[in-house]
Protein backbone atom coordinates (compact mmCIF):
# COMPACT_ATOMS: atom_id res chain seq x y z
CA UNK A 1 0.00 0.00 0.00
CA UNK A 2 0.83 3.49 -0.98
CA UNK A 3 -0.45 6.88 -0.06
CA UNK A 4 -1.11 8.92 -3.05
CA UNK A 5 -2.65 12.65 -3.36
CA UNK A 6 -4.94 13.06 -6.10
CA UNK A 7 -6.17 16.92 -7.00
CA UNK A 8 -9.82 16.86 -8.51
CA UNK A 9 -11.41 19.41 -10.70
CA UNK A 10 -14.68 19.71 -8.70
CA UNK A 11 -17.71 21.39 -9.89
CA UNK A 12 -21.09 21.29 -8.24
CA UNK A 13 -23.82 23.46 -10.29
CA UNK A 14 -26.35 23.65 -7.27
CA UNK A 15 -23.76 25.50 -5.24
CA UNK A 16 -23.77 28.73 -7.89
CA UNK A 17 -20.29 29.01 -7.91
CA UNK A 18 -17.57 27.89 -10.46
CA UNK A 19 -15.12 25.03 -10.60
CA UNK A 20 -12.61 24.18 -8.01
CA UNK A 21 -9.61 22.19 -7.17
CA UNK A 22 -10.21 19.70 -3.97
CA UNK A 23 -7.32 16.93 -2.91
CA UNK A 24 -8.08 13.85 -1.27
CA UNK A 25 -5.21 10.81 0.21
CA UNK A 26 -5.86 7.81 -0.67
CA UNK A 27 -4.16 4.48 0.37
CA UNK A 28 -3.79 2.07 -2.88
CA UNK A 29 -1.63 -0.53 -4.29
CA UNK A 30 -0.11 1.01 -6.91
CA UNK A 31 -1.45 -1.67 -9.50
CA UNK A 32 -4.87 -0.68 -8.65
CA UNK A 33 -6.56 2.01 -10.59
CA UNK A 34 -7.22 6.11 -10.59
CA UNK A 35 -10.87 5.45 -10.91
CA UNK A 36 -10.18 3.00 -7.81
CA UNK A 37 -8.40 5.98 -5.90
CA UNK A 38 -11.75 8.47 -7.05
CA UNK A 39 -14.38 5.82 -5.29
CA UNK A 40 -11.80 5.55 -2.04
CA UNK A 41 -12.01 9.44 -1.73
CA UNK A 42 -16.23 9.59 -2.62
CA UNK A 43 -16.51 6.66 0.41
CA UNK A 44 -14.03 7.90 3.06
CA UNK A 45 -14.17 11.54 2.83
CA UNK A 46 -17.02 13.32 0.43
CA UNK A 47 -20.12 11.60 -0.60
CA UNK A 48 -20.86 14.40 -3.33
CA UNK A 49 -18.05 13.45 -5.59
CA UNK A 50 -19.44 12.51 -8.62
CA UNK A 51 -17.40 9.95 -11.10
CA UNK A 52 -19.42 7.71 -13.88
CA UNK A 53 -18.05 4.36 -13.70
CA UNK A 54 -19.74 1.22 -14.42
CA UNK A 55 -17.55 -2.11 -15.34
CA UNK A 56 -14.25 -0.86 -13.86
CA UNK A 57 -12.71 -3.56 -16.59
CA UNK A 58 -12.00 -1.24 -19.43
CA UNK A 59 -14.71 -2.39 -21.36
CA UNK A 60 -17.82 0.18 -20.94
CA UNK A 61 -16.24 3.33 -21.93
CA UNK A 62 -18.02 4.89 -18.77
CA UNK A 63 -14.96 6.15 -16.85
CA UNK A 64 -13.54 8.98 -19.17
CA UNK A 65 -11.76 11.57 -17.92
CA UNK A 66 -8.18 13.50 -17.82
CA UNK A 67 -5.39 12.25 -15.81
CA UNK A 68 -2.40 14.33 -15.58
CA UNK A 69 -3.88 16.54 -18.59
CA UNK A 70 -4.30 13.29 -20.91
CA UNK A 71 -7.69 11.99 -22.14
CA UNK A 72 -7.75 8.11 -20.92
CA UNK A 73 -10.38 5.91 -18.65
CA UNK A 74 -9.74 5.65 -14.95
CA UNK A 75 -10.64 2.39 -14.80
CA UNK A 76 -7.00 1.68 -17.15
CA UNK A 77 -4.89 4.11 -15.66
CA UNK A 78 -3.06 2.61 -12.61
CA UNK A 79 -2.13 4.89 -10.26
CA UNK A 80 1.36 3.79 -9.62
CA UNK A 81 1.76 4.71 -13.27
CA UNK A 82 0.15 8.29 -13.41
CA UNK A 83 2.10 9.09 -9.94
CA UNK A 84 5.41 8.83 -12.00
CA UNK A 85 3.99 10.43 -14.87
CA UNK A 86 2.53 13.85 -12.68
CA UNK A 87 6.11 14.01 -11.03
CA UNK A 88 8.27 13.73 -14.33
CA UNK A 89 5.93 16.30 -15.75
CA UNK A 90 6.90 18.20 -12.54
CA UNK A 91 10.33 17.79 -12.90
CA UNK A 92 10.62 18.92 -17.16
CA UNK A 93 8.02 21.49 -16.44
CA UNK A 94 8.30 22.48 -12.96
CA UNK A 95 4.73 22.63 -13.19
CA UNK A 96 1.91 20.47 -12.04
CA UNK A 97 -1.21 19.73 -15.04
CA UNK A 98 -3.30 21.29 -12.47
CA UNK A 99 -1.25 24.66 -13.35
CA UNK A 100 -0.70 24.03 -16.92
CA UNK A 101 -3.95 23.36 -17.81
CA UNK A 102 -6.61 24.60 -16.03
CA UNK A 103 -6.69 28.62 -14.58
CA UNK A 104 -9.11 28.36 -12.13
CA UNK A 105 -9.03 29.04 -8.82
CA UNK A 106 -7.63 26.80 -5.53
CA UNK A 107 -4.04 26.05 -7.67
CA UNK A 108 -0.80 27.38 -6.72
CA UNK A 109 0.27 25.51 -4.35
CA UNK A 110 3.15 23.61 -5.76
CA UNK A 111 5.68 26.31 -7.17
CA UNK A 112 9.20 25.64 -8.83
CA UNK A 113 11.19 25.80 -5.68
CA UNK A 114 10.27 23.66 -2.29
CA UNK A 115 8.28 21.07 -3.84
CA UNK A 116 7.31 17.71 -2.24
CA UNK A 117 8.97 14.61 -4.06
CA UNK A 118 5.76 13.71 -5.11
CA UNK A 119 3.37 15.81 -6.85
CA UNK A 120 -0.48 15.67 -6.64
CA UNK A 121 -2.12 13.05 -9.74
CA UNK A 122 -4.61 15.79 -11.33
CA UNK A 123 -8.10 14.53 -12.42
CA UNK A 124 -10.35 16.62 -14.84
CA UNK A 125 -13.46 15.99 -16.57
CA UNK A 126 -12.59 15.05 -20.13
CA UNK A 127 -12.39 18.49 -22.45
CA UNK A 128 -14.65 19.23 -25.47
CA UNK A 129 -17.46 18.57 -23.51
CA UNK A 130 -19.80 20.70 -21.30
CA UNK A 131 -19.50 19.83 -17.44
CA UNK A 132 -22.65 18.53 -15.84
CA UNK A 133 -21.02 18.13 -11.94
CA UNK A 134 -17.34 17.44 -10.70
CA UNK A 135 -16.20 14.49 -13.59
CA UNK A 136 -19.38 13.63 -15.39
CA UNK A 137 -19.62 15.63 -18.96
CA UNK A 138 -22.64 15.53 -20.97
CA UNK A 139 -21.86 13.56 -23.68
CA UNK A 140 -25.55 13.81 -25.30
CA UNK A 141 -24.78 17.32 -26.95
CA UNK A 142 -20.84 16.18 -28.35
CA UNK A 143 -20.36 12.81 -29.18
CA UNK A 144 -23.69 10.91 -29.37
CA UNK A 145 -24.91 13.51 -31.27
CA UNK A 146 -22.39 13.39 -33.67
CA UNK A 147 -22.08 9.76 -33.62
CA UNK A 148 -25.86 10.28 -34.76
CA UNK A 149 -25.01 12.27 -37.61
CA UNK A 150 -22.95 9.64 -39.65
CA UNK A 151 -25.83 7.57 -39.78
CA UNK A 152 -24.07 4.59 -37.59
CA UNK A 153 -25.81 1.65 -38.83
CA UNK A 154 -26.14 -0.50 -42.16
CA UNK A 155 -28.08 1.02 -45.36
CA UNK A 156 -28.39 -2.48 -47.63
CA UNK A 157 -30.40 -2.22 -50.81
CA UNK A 158 -32.96 -4.99 -52.26
CA UNK A 159 -34.48 -7.33 -50.10
CA UNK A 160 -33.71 -9.09 -46.60
CA UNK A 161 -32.40 -12.35 -46.84
CA UNK A 162 -34.46 -14.90 -44.76
CA UNK A 163 -31.87 -15.14 -42.13
CA UNK A 164 -28.51 -12.92 -42.38
CA UNK A 165 -26.53 -11.13 -44.61
CA UNK A 166 -23.36 -13.95 -45.04
CA UNK A 167 -19.88 -12.39 -46.43
CA UNK A 168 -16.28 -13.43 -46.14
CA UNK A 169 -14.48 -13.12 -43.23
CA UNK A 170 -11.57 -11.28 -45.38
CA UNK A 171 -13.77 -8.62 -46.44
CA UNK A 172 -14.23 -7.28 -42.67
CA UNK A 173 -10.70 -7.65 -41.84
CA UNK A 174 -10.43 -3.84 -42.86
CA UNK A 175 -13.15 -2.51 -40.60
CA UNK A 176 -12.07 -4.76 -37.44
CA UNK A 177 -10.20 -1.89 -35.96
CA UNK A 178 -12.83 0.93 -36.06
CA UNK A 179 -15.11 -2.25 -34.80
CA UNK A 180 -12.75 -1.82 -31.37
CA UNK A 181 -14.55 1.33 -30.33
CA UNK A 182 -15.70 1.45 -27.01
CA UNK A 183 -18.09 4.77 -27.23
CA UNK A 184 -15.78 6.19 -24.06
CA UNK A 185 -15.10 9.78 -26.17
CA UNK A 186 -11.63 10.05 -24.98
CA UNK A 187 -10.71 10.95 -28.62
CA UNK A 188 -13.17 13.75 -28.88
CA UNK A 189 -12.24 15.25 -25.37
CA UNK A 190 -8.25 15.00 -26.57
CA UNK A 191 -9.13 15.93 -30.31
CA UNK A 192 -7.58 19.75 -31.35
CA UNK A 193 -10.07 20.44 -34.10
CA UNK A 194 -12.88 19.99 -32.38
CA UNK A 195 -11.57 22.40 -30.11
CA UNK A 196 -10.99 24.80 -32.40
CA UNK A 197 -14.52 24.20 -34.27
CA UNK A 198 -16.67 22.92 -32.38
CA UNK A 199 -18.98 22.04 -35.14
CA UNK A 200 -15.88 19.38 -36.57
CA UNK A 201 -17.60 15.93 -36.74
CA UNK A 202 -15.22 14.48 -34.83
CA UNK A 203 -12.73 11.70 -34.79
CA UNK A 204 -15.73 8.93 -32.77
CA UNK A 205 -18.14 9.88 -34.81
CA UNK A 206 -15.64 9.68 -38.44
CA UNK A 207 -14.29 6.31 -37.15
CA UNK A 208 -17.81 4.73 -36.92
CA UNK A 209 -18.64 6.24 -40.37
CA UNK A 210 -15.31 4.13 -41.72
CA UNK A 211 -16.82 1.11 -40.02
CA UNK A 212 -19.81 1.44 -42.11
CA UNK A 213 -18.27 2.87 -45.19
CA UNK A 214 -15.62 -0.43 -45.11
CA UNK A 215 -18.65 -2.98 -45.07
CA UNK A 216 -19.10 -4.60 -48.13
CA UNK A 217 -22.93 -5.43 -46.97
CA UNK A 218 -23.36 -0.75 -46.88
CA UNK A 219 -25.17 0.10 -50.67
CA UNK A 220 -24.57 3.98 -49.43
CA UNK A 221 -20.99 3.77 -49.73
CA UNK A 222 -20.93 6.71 -52.39
CA UNK A 223 -23.57 8.81 -50.35
CA UNK A 224 -21.87 8.74 -47.12
CA UNK A 225 -18.46 9.76 -48.83
CA UNK A 226 -20.09 12.43 -50.56
CA UNK A 227 -22.14 13.74 -47.44
CA UNK A 228 -18.60 13.51 -45.35
CA UNK A 229 -16.44 15.26 -47.70
CA UNK A 230 -18.62 17.99 -48.54
CA UNK A 231 -19.29 18.95 -45.13
CA UNK A 232 -17.22 21.60 -44.19
CA UNK A 233 -16.90 20.37 -40.70
CA UNK A 234 -16.47 16.94 -42.17
CA UNK A 235 -13.58 14.25 -42.52
CA UNK A 236 -10.74 17.36 -43.99
CA UNK A 237 -11.51 19.84 -40.85
CA UNK A 238 -9.15 17.29 -39.25
CA UNK A 239 -6.09 18.69 -39.06
CA UNK A 240 -4.13 15.09 -38.20
CA UNK A 241 -2.48 15.98 -34.99
CA UNK A 242 -2.23 12.44 -33.42
CA UNK A 243 -4.53 12.84 -30.44
CA UNK A 244 -6.91 10.98 -31.04
CA UNK A 245 -4.42 7.60 -31.76
CA UNK A 246 -2.63 8.53 -28.15
CA UNK A 247 -5.72 8.77 -26.17
CA UNK A 248 -7.86 5.51 -27.45
CA UNK A 249 -7.58 3.27 -25.18
CA UNK A 250 -8.69 0.52 -27.36
CA UNK A 251 -6.08 0.71 -30.38
CA UNK A 252 -8.86 1.85 -32.86
CA UNK A 253 -6.55 5.29 -34.25
CA UNK A 254 -9.36 7.21 -35.10
CA UNK A 255 -7.11 9.47 -37.18
CA UNK A 256 -6.12 6.52 -39.15
CA UNK A 257 -9.78 5.96 -40.02
CA UNK A 258 -10.21 9.26 -41.27
CA UNK A 259 -7.41 9.12 -43.73
CA UNK A 260 -9.45 6.29 -45.07
CA UNK A 261 -12.14 8.06 -45.68
CA UNK A 262 -10.21 10.76 -47.18
CA UNK A 263 -8.73 8.30 -49.41
CA UNK A 264 -11.55 6.49 -50.40
CA UNK A 265 -13.42 9.75 -51.07
CA UNK A 266 -10.45 10.88 -53.15
CA UNK A 267 -10.44 7.59 -55.42
CA UNK A 268 -14.19 8.82 -55.68
CA UNK A 269 -12.96 12.29 -57.07
CA UNK A 270 -15.20 13.97 -54.33
CA UNK A 271 -14.78 17.84 -54.50
CA UNK A 272 -15.04 19.09 -51.00
CA UNK A 273 -15.50 22.99 -49.50
CA UNK A 274 -11.97 23.19 -47.39
CA UNK A 275 -9.74 22.29 -50.51
CA UNK A 276 -9.12 18.91 -48.91
CA UNK A 277 -8.33 17.02 -51.87
CA UNK A 278 -6.89 19.47 -53.62
CA UNK A 279 -4.62 20.09 -50.69
CA UNK A 280 -3.23 16.37 -50.80
CA UNK A 281 -2.75 15.85 -54.56
CA UNK A 282 -0.81 19.12 -54.41
CA UNK A 283 1.12 17.73 -51.86
CA UNK A 284 1.72 14.33 -53.26
CA UNK A 285 2.86 15.94 -56.48
CA UNK A 286 5.75 18.32 -55.03
CA UNK A 287 6.85 15.57 -52.98
CA UNK A 288 6.96 13.12 -56.26
CA UNK A 289 8.53 16.21 -57.66
CA UNK A 290 11.05 17.51 -55.31
CA UNK A 291 11.79 14.59 -52.39
CA UNK A 292 10.71 17.39 -50.52
CA UNK A 293 7.44 19.96 -49.63
CA UNK A 294 8.08 22.95 -50.73
CA UNK A 295 5.14 24.66 -48.21
CA UNK A 296 4.91 28.39 -50.15
CA UNK A 297 4.23 26.11 -53.21
CA UNK A 298 1.82 23.62 -51.79
CA UNK A 299 -0.37 26.67 -50.85
CA UNK A 300 -0.95 28.04 -54.47
CA UNK A 301 -1.51 24.43 -55.98
CA UNK A 302 -3.74 23.32 -52.90
CA UNK A 303 -6.00 26.70 -54.12
CA UNK A 304 -5.32 27.24 -58.20
CA UNK A 305 -3.67 24.34 -59.02
CA UNK A 306 -1.29 23.83 -62.03
CA UNK A 307 -0.14 26.93 -64.77
CA UNK A 308 -4.00 27.51 -65.80
CA UNK A 309 -5.21 27.88 -62.10
CA UNK A 310 -2.47 30.89 -61.52
CA UNK A 311 -2.97 32.69 -64.93
CA UNK A 312 -6.73 32.47 -64.39
CA UNK A 313 -7.44 32.17 -60.94
CA UNK A 314 -11.63 31.65 -59.57
CA UNK A 315 -12.33 34.22 -57.06
CA UNK A 316 -11.61 31.21 -54.38
CA UNK A 317 -8.83 31.21 -55.16
CA UNK A 318 -8.18 34.92 -54.88
CA UNK A 319 -10.05 34.80 -51.65
CA UNK A 320 -8.13 32.07 -49.63
CA UNK A 321 -4.75 33.45 -50.69
CA UNK A 322 -5.35 36.74 -49.65
CA UNK A 323 -6.90 35.10 -46.20
CA UNK A 324 -3.31 33.53 -45.47
CA UNK A 325 -1.45 36.59 -45.86
CA UNK A 326 -1.94 36.91 -42.27
CA UNK A 327 -1.00 33.72 -41.19
CA UNK A 328 2.27 33.88 -42.82
CA UNK A 329 2.67 37.40 -41.24
CA UNK A 330 2.22 35.59 -37.81
CA UNK A 331 4.93 33.37 -38.51
CA UNK A 332 7.47 35.45 -39.35
CA UNK A 333 6.91 37.68 -36.42
CA UNK A 334 7.04 34.38 -33.83
CA UNK A 335 10.39 33.09 -35.92
CA UNK A 336 8.46 29.99 -37.24
CA UNK A 337 9.08 31.21 -40.65
CA UNK A 338 12.88 32.78 -40.38
CA UNK A 339 12.93 34.32 -43.73
CA UNK A 340 11.10 35.90 -46.32
CA UNK A 341 12.07 33.69 -48.79
CA UNK A 342 10.09 30.93 -47.61
CA UNK A 343 7.55 32.96 -49.05
CA UNK A 344 8.84 32.26 -52.43
CA UNK A 345 8.27 28.63 -54.82
CA UNK A 346 11.41 26.81 -55.00
CA UNK A 347 13.18 28.22 -52.31
CA UNK A 348 12.74 25.78 -49.24
CA UNK A 349 14.55 23.34 -47.63
CA UNK A 350 16.29 20.66 -49.11
CA UNK A 351 17.93 17.23 -47.92
CA UNK A 352 21.64 16.92 -47.40
CA UNK A 353 23.80 14.44 -50.58
CA UNK A 354 21.82 11.90 -52.15
CA UNK A 355 18.83 12.34 -49.76
CA UNK A 356 16.52 14.33 -51.96
CA UNK A 357 16.99 11.21 -54.54
CA UNK A 358 16.27 8.63 -51.85
CA UNK A 359 12.61 10.43 -50.74
CA UNK A 360 11.77 10.39 -54.35
CA UNK A 361 12.70 6.34 -54.64
CA UNK A 362 10.81 5.77 -51.28
CA UNK A 363 7.75 7.49 -53.18
CA UNK A 364 7.76 5.60 -56.62
CA UNK A 365 8.43 2.12 -54.33
CA UNK A 366 5.44 3.48 -52.67
CA UNK A 367 3.49 4.08 -55.59
CA UNK A 368 4.36 0.97 -57.60
CA UNK A 369 3.81 -1.60 -55.14
CA UNK A 370 0.45 0.52 -53.49
CA UNK A 371 2.19 0.34 -50.00
CA UNK A 372 0.29 1.83 -46.78
CA UNK A 373 3.01 3.69 -44.99
CA UNK A 374 2.35 4.35 -41.25
CA UNK A 375 4.27 7.28 -40.18
CA UNK A 376 2.79 7.55 -36.72
CA UNK A 377 6.49 6.61 -34.23
CA UNK A 378 6.09 7.66 -30.86
CA UNK A 379 10.27 6.68 -29.93
CA UNK A 380 9.63 5.06 -26.87
CA UNK A 381 9.64 1.47 -28.08
CA UNK A 382 12.75 1.77 -31.02
CA UNK A 383 13.10 2.66 -34.51
CA UNK A 384 12.23 0.65 -37.52
CA UNK A 385 15.27 -0.94 -38.84
CA UNK A 386 16.45 -0.62 -43.01
CA UNK A 387 15.30 -3.37 -43.67
CA UNK A 388 11.91 -3.03 -42.29
CA UNK A 389 11.09 0.18 -43.91
CA UNK A 390 12.49 -1.58 -47.68
CA UNK A 391 9.58 -4.36 -46.83
CA UNK A 392 7.12 -1.74 -46.20
CA UNK A 393 6.56 -2.83 -43.00
CA UNK A 394 4.86 -1.02 -40.09
CA UNK A 395 4.10 -1.08 -36.38
CA UNK A 396 0.57 -1.16 -34.99
CA UNK A 397 -0.79 1.85 -33.79
CA UNK A 398 -2.26 0.36 -31.10
CA UNK A 399 -0.83 1.80 -27.46
CA UNK A 400 1.61 -0.61 -26.00
CA UNK A 401 1.33 -2.93 -29.33
CA UNK A 402 4.42 -3.26 -30.08
CA UNK A 403 3.51 -5.83 -33.15
CA UNK A 404 5.35 -5.38 -36.44
CA UNK A 405 2.78 -5.58 -39.25
CA UNK A 406 2.68 -5.64 -43.01
CA UNK A 407 1.96 -2.23 -44.42
CA UNK A 408 -0.17 -3.32 -47.66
Amino acid sequence: MAEYTIKVRRFQPESGEGPYWEQFNVDLDPSLSVLDGLLQAKDNEDGSLAVRCSCRAAICGSCGMKVNGQSTLGCKTQIGEAQEQANKMLAATGTTAAQADSPIRGEGEYAVAGVPSDSPIVIEPMGNMPVIKDLITDMESTHWTKIRRVTPWLLPHGEPPEREYVVDPESMIDITQSMACIQCGACVSSCLSMEADPGFIGPAALAKAYRFVGDPRDAETQERLHDLAEDPHGIYDCTHCFSCIDACPKGVAPMDQIMRLRRKAGEEGIEDPNSGHDHEIAFVKIIEKKGTLDESLLLQESFAPGVKGKIKPNKRAIREMLGSIPTAVRGIKTGKMRSLQKLIPGVHHKLPGGAQDDVKAIYRHAEEHKEEFNLYIKGEEGELAEVDVEKGIERSTAPGNEEVQSGQ
